[in-house]
């Protein structure tokens, strides 16, 4: 059956058209939508980046991960063997000790086995062997093995507590007279942790005190003339450069070989290494 062909009327045909113009519009609306939704989507995706480490709020750059640690080398560690620094035994020997020292860091006099009461009051565990405690101070053993010219080694400085810096000089003005140790073990020693942390710190204008403390070492007067002089101020900062590029960033720090002790270790964690190399 074929369908009759009506005639439309106008009202029909308006409507018709009305409603096809309709159309027409939703389907052009439509089409605009559409390109502008497209359009701010390509911005979008233009403009916007993740965030970034660099733009998370600084608390969040703050826990950002410390840098690695440099790796050490042989040759790294045989620079550091030079006229310059404090060295002792020869830098061809099998074992090599570096320490990375402040005279006026409490851990520091642990691992240097001269204030024992000072070892007792840190902690049980730094308690030394001949006081009853498991506890073998590293310095006293390296300062052994160079003596009986099995080891070399070599002591600097870095700031590890803050008032070390006079004391430091001093060790440097003890070495021209063959007086290192000395002095060393008096600075190391309970009252040499006072005078460096509660008189002299780091003035230069106490050097008389520092010297009249070390006297049963070195002559007063060669020592204060010597820390007023200030020709080794420098070492200061030679040493803590020296430091940072082995990635040292406190006291005490210690290397046998390329192997490296942060912190006051016993020289029993030392010694396997020790006795591998001496083979």
């Amino acid at each position: 059956m074929e369908t009759e062909n009506l005639p439309v009327s106008p009202e029909t045909e308006k409507r018709s058209c009305v409603c096809g113009a309709s159309k027409d519009a939703m389907v052009i609306a439509g089409a605009i939508l559409l390109g502008s939704l497209i359009i701010a989507g390509v911005l979008f995706m233009t403009l916007w980046k993740p965030v970034s480490e660099s733009a998370v709020p600084t608390t969040k750059q703050e826990e950002a991960k410390k840098p690695e640690k440099p790796e050490v080398t042989m040759d790294a560690i045989k620079a550091l063997f030079n006229e310059r620094n404090l060295v002792f035994g020869d830098k061809e020997s099998k074992v090599l000790f570096v320490e990375f020292s402040d005279p006026s860091c409490p851990y520091c006099h642990v691992a240097a086995g001269k204030n024992p009461n000072l070892n007792k009051k840190i902690g049980t565990q730094f308690t030394m062997v001949k006081d009853g405690g498991a506890y073998v101070p590293p310095v006293l053993e390296m300062k052994k093995l160079v003596d009986a010219g099995k080891a070399g080694f070599v002591w600097l400085y870095t700031n590890g507590h803050g008032n070390g810096e006079m004391g430091t000089k001093a060790m440097y003005c003890a070495h021209e007279k063959g007086k290192f140790w000395e002095v060393h073990d008096l600075l190391m020693s309970a009252a040499g942790y006072d005078v460096l942390n509660t008189t002299v710190k780091n003035e230069k204008s106490k050097a008389n005190v520092l010297a009249n403390f070390l006297k049963s070492a070195v002559a007063p007067t060669d020592m204060r003339s010597c820390l007023e002089s200030g020709r080794y101020d420098d070492r200061i900062a030679e040493n803590s450069a020296a430091a940072g590029s082995l990635g040292v960033g406190g006291t005490p720090n210690f290397f046998v070989n390329t192997a490296n002790f942060t912190g006051a270790y016993s020289f029993k964690d030392m010694q396997p290494i020790v006795d591998q190399y001496l083979q």
